[in-house]
């Protein structure tokens, strides 16, 4: 056991540093901690001899995370997924498993390989899209909301194909299929029983007992979901499936969010083992013959499943825009892919090559996709004139927003960006008697805005033949919150062509973002964070300042 201890702390110790690298590279450290296991396991180094100590913690790290998955997923969220996410959802998962299949097929690929290997294809990361928009700020944007409404309709696409995949078991048993079938469906049943049960009448009063200590909270999810998901493996699903249910049993408790919480840093933690373990298992001869299908799929990926979003929300009425930005954030797949992959070598269905090839395709897309997001806006610039096949002539549902023209004379001064900051600058504007209009490309938000009664215009500012109509001609000031500055550069290009003659105020996110402002000549920058904590400390000052003073 010591020898093992040495070991486990060596790879923590590597795999600490490395995931730095990683990071300054703008990087998911999940690639850090495969390159890690590659490293140490017997493909290279074979520092590691402690497999049995490892695998055992990645198997724990995977319920824990198929856990914290169902966890995320309450009844209210999945009755309220919107038609557009779980229409391009499934859409996308329909023809990303169809053409990767028939891709696979040519490869030569057996056909329950070829099934994996193009149902892996399907899922996208939603730790990593959820950070890379939310370093970005763009979760409250359309096409973020879009993204995580189909994000979730990939989470339940992953269980319900593990569920799947384990029933078939019995099928290669020689069972006939009707037969697998029924017994699937007989176990679906109870085990759907057996959970309402249990959230009905058991579960929240057990989980309320447990919350009066936080550390006791903690340790009951970890147990409920490790017990599931042995459960499910005893009854014929598997642990990833039977940990998700888990999750979800316990989603509706008011005690939700004060548990996925704490898991957290579990979570992340035990999965750096499960990567460790996975790249370990990797051999250098596996992954070079797997070289090239690797390549050809990884293309397909990073250029097919966004091409097959667009094509989707184009058809529903949405602007070539938010069809490529929604789209970036399918291409690449995730630790769920890996996961999927991975058991069904526990299952006997698939072999290494398997994994290798899922693990190098993670590897390419992850990594590139990961820079496609960051630089969306350029990237969207330098291809927007090919993009036009993917947006109707009258683009329906951001149209919706235009058909309701608010009315407007002269105003004093635009606001571009209305999300919590800009919408209540625009309020605060209009209440201190301004004449002001604000702007928004999400009609969701122009809609909300104009019923509470302000002056909202729908459009993209960052088109120069929007900004033509906008009453510009006597705006002294024009006010943007947007929060890149890739956005900003291209708004104040447009307002140039537009001709604007007024002065130019910017909500800088970051020293960065300042910067660059700075250097475009903008006349005022706004510091929405700093503003904000100035005003609260003088507040804090003013109600203290009696204590200190007696006089």
């Amino acid at each position: 056991m010591h020898g093992a201890f040495t070991e486990l702390a060596l790879m923590l110790l590597v795999s600490a540093l490395a995931g730095a690298l990683f990071v300054r590279a703008r990087q998911p450290v999940l690639i850090a901690y495969i390159v890690v296991g590659i490293a140490v396991g017997p493909a290279l180094l074979g520092l590691v001899s402690a497999q049995d100590q490892v695998d055992l913690l990645a198997q724990v790290g995977v319920a824990v995370l198929l856990f914290a998955v169902g966890l995320k997923l309450d009844l209210h969220h999945v009755r309220h997924i919107g038609p557009v996410a779980l229409a391009t959802g499934l859409g996308q998962l329909g023809f990303t498993i169809a053409i990767g299949f028939a891709l696979l097929l040519a490869l030569g690929r057996g056909w329950l390989e070829a099934l994996y290997v193009a149902v892996a294809l399907t899922f996208s990361s939603t730790i990593i899209i959820v950070k890379l928009l939310s370093d970005k700020r763009e979760l409250d944007t359309l096409h973020g909301r879009i993204a995580v409404g189909f994000l979730i309709v990939q989470d339940l696409a992953v269980v319900i194909a593990m569920m799947a995949m384990s029933a078939l078991r019995g099928a290669e048993g020689g069972a006939a299929w009707w037969t697998v079938a029924l017994s699937l469906a007989g176990r679906l049943a109870a085990a759907a029983a057996l959970l309402y049960v249990l959230m009905r009448w058991v579960l929240p009063t057990v989980v309320g007992t447990m919350a009066r200590s936080q550390e006791l909270l903690l340790v009951f999810a970890v147990a409920w979901g490790v017990a599931l998901a042995a459960l499910g493996e005893w009854a014929g699903f598997s642990k990833e499936a039977g940990a998700f249910l888990a999750g979800f049993s316990l989603a509706s408790t008011p005690y939700r969010e004060a548990m996925n919480a704490r898991l957290t840093g579990l979570r992340d933690f035990l999965l750096l083992f499960f990567f460790i373990d996975l790249g370990a298992k990797l051999e250098f001869s596996t992954l070079g013959a797997e070289l090239g299908p690797a390549l050809l799929l990884s293309v397909f990926v990073l250029v097919g499943n966004p091409l097959i979003v667009m094509a989707i929300m184009g058809w529903m009425g949405y602007r070539k825009r938010t069809g490529f930005m929604a789209g970036l954030t399918v291409a690449q797949i995730s630790e769920f892919s890996i996961v999927f992959v991975a058991m069904g070598i526990t299952l006997g269905h698939v072999g290494l090559p398997a994994l290798g090839l899922t693990t190098l395709v993670g590897l390419i897309t992850i990594t590139l996709s990961t820079y496609m997001i960051l630089y969306s806006q350029p990237l969207y610039e330098r291809l927007a004139p090919w993009l036009g096949a993917f947006e109707r002539r009258q683009p329906l549902r951001e149209m919706a927003a235009e058909r309701e023209p608010a009315a407007h004379g002269p105003v004093e001064a635009v606001v571009c960006g209305l999300g919590r900051y800009g919408s209540r600058l625009l309020l605060q504007l209009r209440a201190a008697g301004i004449e002001v209009v604000g702007v928004d490309f999400d009609p969701e938000v122009v809609r909300r805005l104009r019923q509470r009664g302000l002056p909202v215009l729908y459009g993209d500012t960052e088109d120069p033949e929007f900004l033509q109509t906008l009453p510009l001609a006597r705006a002294r000031w024009f006010v943007t919150t947007l929060p890149q500055w890739e956005a900003n550069r291209q708004l104040l290009q447009a307002l140039r062509s537009a001709g604007y003659g007024g002065r130019v105020a910017a909500a800088a996110r970051d020293d960065r973002h300042r910067h660059e402002l700075g250097r475009a000549g903008v006349d005022s920058i706004l510091h929405p964070f700093d503003d904000a904590a100035d005003h609260a400390a003088q507040g804090l000052v003013r109600a203290l300042r009696p204590l200190e003073d007696p006089s």
